[in-house]
């Protein structure tokens, strides 16, 4: 299996490329649109079709490419049955299966930072692996203050869904400020700070003592994201 992390200086945003190199067939997850010519560029040196394009939620911090991916390349675009956005192809839902080639991505509903935010789970060729969205972060978790965001939802799905995957698992995540790439979900359920809580009320304190500002491009990037990023053109 081929998987590249791609990355948007921008937003801080990790875009994740999974393709079975047997069959050609490729999955981007989480793109973003100023990136489309780099992503197109990609898939043309390697050789990839694009059979689908996910994203784990709504963001409110870029806008997605999965509009422009779609009118591009003809793929399938994907999003929760949560997620306000009537553009896309299709739906998942919790257990979904989302195949390329001989691989098979499942989908695990992870609610709190949106109502509307999901991961999706890998095991393939002797790995685990879990992209979490913006649900759980490296040595951080997901604010959970707007877009119907919940931190009691969120504490269900980190302790309930998350943590309880095996512990060699590789985490990751949608965003990174920090310059870190990957984990494990044994490694951050010692070392995030955000999890080493003793209680669903402990955790919800914590996380309603941040009072984060707002993402500077909220107003725009989350009705541009309901509309598949084509809403808003160069």
């Amino acid at each position: 299996m081929l998987l590249r992390q791609l990355f948007d200086q921008t937003s801080g945003t990790y875009t994740y490329l999974l393709a079975d190199e047997a069959s050609h067939d490729a999955l981007l997850i989480d793109p973003v649109r100023d990136q489309l010519p780099a992503y197109l560029r990609l898939l043309g040196e390697l050789g990839l079709t694009l059979g689908a394009a996910v994203d784990t939620h709504v963001h409110a911090d870029h806008i997605t490419a999965l509009g422009a991916l779609r009118e591009a390349t003809g793929c399938v675009t994907w999003m929760g049955k949560e997620a306000q956005a009537d553009c896309v192809s299709a739906r998942f839902h919790d257990g979904s299966l989302l195949p390329f080639g001989r691989y098979t991505l499942q989908v695990i509903y992870t609610p709190g930072h949106t109502d509307d935010s999901y991961s999706f789970y890998l095991e393939a060729d002797g790995v685990r692996l879990v992209f979490t969205g913006d649900t759980l972060l490296i040595r951080g978790t997901g604010r959970t203050d707007f877009q119907n965001g919940n931190a009691a939802a969120q504490y269900h799905s980190l302790f309930q869904r998350l943590l309880r995957l095996p512990g060699d698992t590789a985490v990751y995540p949608a965003h990174d400020y920090k310059g870190w790439t990957v984990s494990t979900i044994a490694e951050e359920r010692a070392h995030n700070p955000r999890l080493q809580v003793a209680s669903e009320a402990e955790y919800v304190q914590l996380m309603a003592a941040l009072k984060l500002p707002n993402p500077a491009l909220m107003d725009i990037a989350v009705p541009a994201n309901r509309a598949c990023g084509m809403s808003v053109r160069d």
